[in-house]
């Protein structure tokens, strides 16, 4: 079987426990845009990996340079099975498979860029997505709520999409992601909090799809209300949001953190009373998982995907995606009971270790793969 991803960072946090699991049973092949030739070695990977240039964004040359490679490869190979994961990778595998008459052709979901857009920039991302759905033999969605979503627009019919056991690509690894006082209180201290203020946590990418300038907003009109409450943002600024942000907060400055990237996230989840994710898409939310099996409850916007992830009331709370007022609310909610936010914290840490731990996913992958010979 190969394996096709447009990122070494999708191997490395989402699929490295499958693909070694998948290594004992399988031949696995992993294609990769990757300069490093010795990938495989450096992240204990017993498998054979062949570098290929696939961008992220739209670039037809380039585009069809690859899909031309990847057919080379599938026919050089003979693989009975490709399977993909992220958009781009998705269309130019789900196609060079086909053309190349691979047998098991399959994707998997992890969320719709074109959710988010409008006009012809969506009929076209839409159109791509169609076209892969149409290429492949089978497709998973990393959550019920995106199964929905696909179906509900005509993008893949039910009898063809699938979700592996309660959704997440990856689950979460609940021996690295738990409670650590210690870990908390070392980062807290970095930050310069007390053990009586508040931390508002949003990890992930810095742009504006994750709606971290609706939690900038939001934190700004709490602040004067919450005088323990702090935010803080954690990864790369790749929208260049930070001065905005700054800006938005520029009242309460001294309460407003940032950390770029970061090896470690459990420490910032430790660290943290609550989580937030306000985006406007997102496949499944697997980073809200990760600060549940910490302790942590979560703000998520009520979309397909983060409605997967938290139980509203029980595990956290959700609000109408854009709404500043409604996440404002929900900020001070959890802010000014604290007994409430630990009843929630502690729901959504029983959930993440019963339903999503790594070692599940990754069994219903393998179950999965069986089924199908």
């Amino acid at each position: 079987m190969c394996i096709v991803v447009a990122s070494e960072m999708t191997v490395k946090a989402f699929l490295k426990e499958q693909i070694i699991a998948l290594s004992r049973r399988y031949d696995v092949t992993l294609v990769v845009n990757s300069d490093l030739p010795n990938f495989a070695e450096q992240n204990g990977l017993p498998i054979k990996v062949i570098p290929l240039a696939i961008e992220r964004s739209i670039n037809p040359i380039a585009d069809l340079q690859a899909l031309y490679r990847l057919v080379c490869i599938f026919r050089q190979h003979r693989f009975d099975l490709i399977h993909s994961v992220t958009p781009k990778a998705g269309l130019l595998a789900m196609l060079a498979g086909k053309m190349a008459g691979v047998s098991f052709r399959m994707h998997t979901f992890t969320g719709q860029v074109w959710a988010t857009r409008h006009g012809l920039s969506r009929i076209l991302l839409k159109t791509m997505d169609r076209l892969m759905v149409w290429s492949a033999t089978h497709l998973l969605a990393d959550s019920a709520s995106q199964k929905r979503f696909l179906i509900e627009q005509g993008v893949s019919r039910s009898d063809k999409i699938n979700v592996l056991a309660d959704g997440s690509i990856s689950g979460v690894d609940v021996e690295r992601f738990r409670p650590d006082s210690s870990a908390g209180s070392v980062m807290r201290e970095q930050l310069g909090l007390s053990e009586d203020d508040i931390l508002l946590l949003f990890l992930g990418r810095l742009n504006r799809d994750k709606g971290v300038l609706d939690l900038a907003a939001s934190f700004a009109a709490v602040a004067g209300r919450c005088k323990q409450l702090h935010l803080l943002f954690v990864g790369p600024d790749e929208g260049g949001l930070k001065e905005e942000i700054k800006l938005v907060c520029a009242a309460y400055g001294e309460r407003i953190h940032f950390v770029g990237y970061t090896d470690r996230p459990e420490s910032c989840f430790a660290a943290a009373d609550i989580f937030c994710l306000p985006s406007y898409r997102e496949g499944f939310g697997s980073v809200i998982i990760e600060a549940a099996a910490c302790g942590l409850p979560a703000i998520g916007s009520r979309i397909y995907g983060i409605s997967d992830a938290i139980r509203d009331g029980e595990t956290g709370l959700l609000f109408e995606a854009g709404s500043v007022d409604e996440l404002s609310g929900a900020i001070e909610r959890m802010a000014q009971y604290p007994e409430q936010r630990h009843a929630m914290g502690q729901a959504a840490l029983k959930r993440a270790r019963n339903h999503f731990p790594t070692k599940r996913l990754v069994q219903a992958w393998l179950d999965y793969y069986d089924g199908l010979q």
